[in-house]
């Protein structure tokens, strides 16, 4: 597991945050700015996962006949 995989979507988002915040300074050399942005890259595909997962398993729920939630489903694995 890396180190973004470990990373809450609360986190992930504020570093995310902070690091598109240092790109539009435009202060970061060159190279600093080639690797902000591939952080960033790589902090966006996290959180763009940690949503898709937060959304099945809303998805998921399950409703009695009055519409009252009684359980989850296992999500389908890909």
């Amino acid at each position: 597991m890396t180190e973004i995989e470990k990373l809450s979507f609360e986190d992930a988002m504020r570093e995310l945050e902070q690091t598109v915040g240092k790109l539009e300074t435009g202060e970061a050399t060159l190279e600093e700015s080639i690797k902000l942005y591939e952080r960033g890259a790589e902090l966006r595909q996290h959180c763009e996962k940690r949503l898709r997962e937060a959304e099945e398993r809303v998805e998921k729920i399950t409703l009695s006949a009055n519409g009252q939630p009684t359980g989850t489903e296992p999500a389908e694995q890909p």
